[in-house]
């Protein structure tokens, strides 16, 4: 399985296929085929070194409450009532 994480766009290399993208403090190359060039700033979700969409600003707070939901529940600290508000009161499948 592989985990998409979101990243931002803070240089060019070369022709605009490859770009600069930082998360944090991790830096690394992202291939932009798949999307294009984007401007420096973008947020993009990155995996296995390929930009694979855009993220919009909505699309970017969601996949960060996720990644810090995984996060929690990995250090233990996971609380269901405090994660995915939105889906409070639905039955599970």
């Amino acid at each position: 399985m592989c985990l998409s994480v979101p990243m931002q766009v803070e240089s060019w290399v070369g022709d605009g296929e490859i770009a600069w993208v930082r998360r944090g403090d991790r830096r690394e190359q992202a291939n932009m085929l798949l999307v294009g060039p984007q401007p420096v700033g973008t947020w993009l979700l990155i995996a296995l070194g390929f930009a694979k969409d855009v993220l919009d600003e909505e699309s970017l707070a969601l996949t960060e409450e996720a990644l810090a939901a995984l996060a929690a529940t990995l250090d233990g600290d996971y609380d269901p009532d405090a994660w995915f508000k939105d889906l409070g009161g639905r039955e599970a499948a």
